[in-house]
């Protein structure tokens, strides 16, 4: 299986999927840390999420499958979300909360 289909079995077998350096337990990047603490305070009891320091080839094709440079990356759904920033502010707004209630009713 090649690396673009494996990112696209995460992506399509979770319905919250964050892409992160290190794990929700122990984040190896502020950035991380912060988009893993936003997931569980907008009420992801649980999500998946995949080490990309544990997977060179995963962390190097990634920004090629979501069109996005940068770790961590979200996708609730199938679909994109953004990195830290972008989650910390719909974190902000609640939006964020509504999008992880949504992804669990799907699962």
């Amino acid at each position: 299986m090649s690396v673009m289909d494996r990112i696209k079995a995460e992506v399509d077998g979770h319905p919250i999927v964050l892409f992160m350096k290190g794990t929700p337990q122990f984040p190896m990047c502020g950035f991380s840390s912060s988009a893993a603490k936003a997931l569980k305070a907008a009420g992801a009891s649980s999500f998946h999420s995949v080490n990309v320091l544990e997977d060179p080839e995963l962390r190097a094709n990634l920004p090629r499958y979501s069109d996005w440079p940068t770790f961590p990356q979200l996708f609730v759904n199938g679909e994109l979300i953004g990195g830290c920033d972008i989650t910390r502010d719909l974190l902000d707004s609640g939006e964020l909360a509504r999008m992880v209630a949504e992804a669990q009713k799907t699962a």
